[in-house]
């Protein structure tokens, strides 16, 4: 069973540690006790609560059917356009993504620095790492 520090928890929620203690404290985060007597998030509790936490923090507009499921909601932080094609580039979190689309794009979206907006995801082509060392 994979555990987690509570600063390790916290980077991964993108809160603070005092945060991780809260909710471990008022039992929404499964913590149990290291060989050393040390407080350690449960890794099956951590996935559980941030897939959770994360439900519906980017939802789709009601008049929108879509099969895309991996969305970031954010704010535009830059918009370099070049004739035809734009690149737009948008904070969501710690998360930053950018996204080449046309210029005509950028100019009916209303895409500026400043605004917000979310970028949605769809590949068939996701690659994923984690981490060396049994982690």
């Amino acid at each position: 069973m994979p555990t987690y520090s509570i600063g390790q928890a916290a980077e991964l929620l993108a809160v603070s540690p005092e945060t991780v203690r809260r909710w471990a404290d008022a039992g929404d985060l499964v913590m149990v006790r290291g060989g050393s007597g040390s407080r350690l998030i449960d890794g099956v509790s951590l996935a559980g609560f941030a897939s959770a936490r994360g439900r519906g923090l980017h939802p789709v507009p009601g008049d929108v059917l879509t099969s895309v499921r991996n969305s970031f909601a954010g704010i535009v932080t830059a918009v370099r356009a070049d004739g035809v094609m734009a690149q737009v580039e948008i904070q969501s979190g710690p998360h930053r993504l950018v996204s080449l689309i046309s210029s005509d794009s950028v100019e009916e979206l209303g895409l500026d620095v400043g605004v917000p907006a979310t970028a949605r995801v769809k590949s068939t082509n996701v690659h994923i790492d984690r981490p060396a060392g049994g982690r």
